[in-house]
C-alpha cells in the first residue's frame, strides 16, 4: 500500500534575487571645471570632441553616438552611485556637453588607475 501523497507548501519570496552588488555611494573624482587636473583629457575633447565622445562610449562598452548623452551620463552616474538625477544630468549636458563629457572620461581614468573601474 502506498502513503497518501502530502500536498506541498508554495514557496513564498520575501526578497527579490540580487543579480548585482547595489552600487556604493561614491562622488565624481574631478569637478566639473576641474580641467588642470587632467589637461590632456580637456585638449582632447576641445579639439577633438567626437574622439573624446568615442573614447568614452567605448570605455563604457556602448555605441559610440551615446557617449555624449544624457543617458551615457546617468548610466555612468547609477553605476557608481554617484548622486544626482537624470534632470541634473540633462541640464549639465545641455550648458556645457564639453565639460561633462571631460568630467566622465577624467573619472574613467581615475578609477581605471585605483583598479575600481
Amino acid at each position: 500500500m502506498q502513503a497518501p501523497v502530502q500536498p506541498t507548501q508554495p514557496v513564498v519570496i520575501v526578497t527579490q534575487p540580487n543579480y548585482g552588488a547595489a552600487p556604493q555611494m561614491s562622488n565624481w573624482q574631478t569637478g566639473m571645471c576641474d580641467c588642470f587636473s587632467d589637461c590632456g583629457v580637456c585638449l582632447c575633447g576641445l579639439f577633438c570632441y567626437e574622439c573624446l565622445a568615442c573614447q568614452v562610449a567605448g570605455d563604457m562598452n556602448e555605441c559610440c553616438l551615446c557617449g555624449t548623452s544624457v543617458a551615457m551620463r546617468t548610466l555612468y552616474r547609477t553605476r557608481y552611485g554617484i548622486p544626482g538625477s537624470i534632470c541634473d544630468d540633462f541640464l549639465v549636458t545641455l550648458c556645457c556637453p564639453l565639460c561633462s563629457l571631460c568630467q566622465i572620461k577624467r573619472d574613467i581614468n581615475r578609477r581605471r588607475a585605483m583598479h575600481a573601474f
